[in-house]
């Protein structure tokens, strides 16, 4: 593994920050407290602009906003082609500020500026395109009816939803909640994390300008445990979607009961990564290191577990530690960095936290498993992290730990990498490299996992549902299944006598 300097990228421009304000009602507002919060760049643990800090009268004030613009005929009734070239609209929008959206990216969670601005920010673009085209194609059907009758379906917009966000990927995921939720005409609050709230806040700007009426999109920044929690509580919020942690999306799907929320989870996860010993060995390599070190391994997907043929063990964990060690790990706005800091000092102490566990529990470290915070003199950096000859039942193997730290195992037939696949509360990904596709295809058939990646790690497409089974949660982002997510089924009986 080699390090970079700690010196950010020459000419790096100058970020353009919202204010420390929420946005509700089409405009910015102070937030009740008068408070601010710092916004911590990761790379140098010092705050580089302010957030409003919001409670449950800043959620109030919002959640009033989208109800009352949802009672409204402004959008809920506007014709589906002009929602359809709003949404088309803000994502030219997001296009053109590209640069300075990715830039905040970077500074707000410690992920690449190459990261930012190449791969996460077209792709938010890409997805408000995508749900602009289905504005028009939210359709009912016609039932036959006994008699003289005619029954209809309507798909009706569910109301004021209500969308919690992780700092991971802020507004990547933020996205694949606020496209489907508008493109079925639902009104939105939006609350991101209060680490990273800044391209939250631009996107309701823009989608101001975009043309969407005042209410129909509002952020309130703040902790989840005022905040959040509130938006949870608020009566006159319709739905929950929420991305986080597992214990946190407990507390909610518990709080929402009490108003019969509906709730959409995609929680934690404890991805395998099955390597069978006919694979494409480089390609199955550049997927367990992409699936575990993108982002910094800060991906509810991420591909923690590597499951390894034990006929090509030796030689697959040979090449995995050489490819670690020439991982580059330094500035995130470095051209030259290939992975930053992790986000935020407590995931720093919890991830350094669980590498000593796996020290400890007998796991054999072949990469990284130090902190490379002195050597820079400041920042959340870790070394990307390997441990050979994991205990399937091991802590390391079984709790998500949401940073660059992998664990591999060895297993000796196809029925033996399922059961250890298995072997975790959660089912979010998994991926099956083999160039056996009845081999892959059965695996993909019986793996208890909401996202399976055949030959392949960490690809994503507007089109394809994602979301968990067991403790990873339930519901679905993105594709049709968010289209249903959305919206209600509403059955209509005509007697036409």
């Amino acid at each position: 593994m080699s390090v970079q300097t700690a010196q950010p990228a020459a000419g790096l421009a100058t970020p353009a920050y919202p204010p420390a304000q929420h946005f509700i009602g089409g405009r910015w507002e102070d937030p009740t407290s008068g408070k601010t919060s710092p916004s911590v760049n990761p790379a140098t643990e010092e705050a580089h602009t302010q957030i409003a800090a919001g409670g449950a009268e800043d959620v109030d004030k919002a959640v009033r906003a989208a109800h009352d613009a949802f009672r409204g005929k402004d959008w809920r009734r506007m014709a589906p082609s002009q929602r359809g070239k709003i949404l088309w609209k803000l994502a030219d929008l997001i296009d053109e500020q590209r640069a300075n959206l990715a830039l905040l990216e970077t500074l707000d969670t410690g992920k690449t500026l190459f990261d930012s601005s190449k791969i996460e920010i077209p792709l938010v673009a890409e997805i408000f395109r995508y749900y602009a085209g289905w504005c028009t194609k939210i359709e009912g059907g016609v039932v036959p009816l006994p008699g003289n009758a005619m029954g209809l379906t309507l798909r009706d917009p569910v109301g004021v939803c209500g969308l919690i966000v992780p700092w991971n990927f802020p507004m990547l995921l933020a996205t694949w909640k606020v496209a489907p939720a508008l493109a079925c005409g639902n009104t939105v609050v939006l609350k991101p994390s209060e680490k990273t709230s800044l391209t939250a806040l631009w996107m309701a700007k823009l989608g101001s300008e975009a043309g969407l009426p005042p209410g129909v999109l509002n952020v309130v920044t703040g902790p989840g445990s005022q905040a959040g929690m509130a938006l949870v509580r608020h009566p006159l919020v319709d739905k929950i979607s929420f991305t986080g942690s597992t214990e946190v999306g407990r507390m909610i799907q518990k709080e929402a009961a009490a108003t019969l929320k509906r709730v959409t989870l995609e929680l934690g996860g404890k991805s395998p990564n099955i390597v069978f010993a006919d694979a494409d060995q480089k390609a199955a390599l550049r997927g367990a290191t992409t699936g575990i070190f993108y982002n910094k391994g800060e991906v509810c997907a991420a591909g923690s577990r590597v499951l390894v043929d034990r006929k090509i063990y030796d030689q697959f964990l040979e090449a995995l530690k050489a490819d670690t060690a020439a991982r580059t790990v330094g500035p995130p706005t470095d051209k030259n960095t290939r992975m930053g800091p992790v986000c935020n000092k407590a995931q720093y102490d919890s991830v350094l936290a669980a590498i000593e566990k796996g020290k400890a529990g007998g796991a054999r470290l072949v990469a990284g498993g130090q902190s490379l915070r002195e050597k820079f003199g400041k920042g959340f950096f870790i070394e990307p992290t390997v441990f050979a000859d994991v205990d399937p039942a091991s802590p390391i193997a079984q709790e998500e730990i949401f940073g660059p730290v992998l664990s591999v195992i060895p297993f000796d037939s196809p029925e033996q990498a399922l059961e250890i696949a298995h072997n975790t509360r959660y089912g979010l990904a998994a991926a099956v490299w083999t160039r056996d596709i009845g081999k892959a295809l059965s695996l993909a058939r019986d793996l208890r996992a909401g996202t399976i990646w055949i030959n392949a790690y960490n690809l994503y497409d507007p089109g394809l549902p994602f979301g968990g089974f067991k403790e990873s949660g339930f519901g679905r982002d993105l594709g049709k299944d968010a289209i249903s997510a959305y919206t209600e089924s509403k059955s209509v009986w005509v007697n036409l006598d």
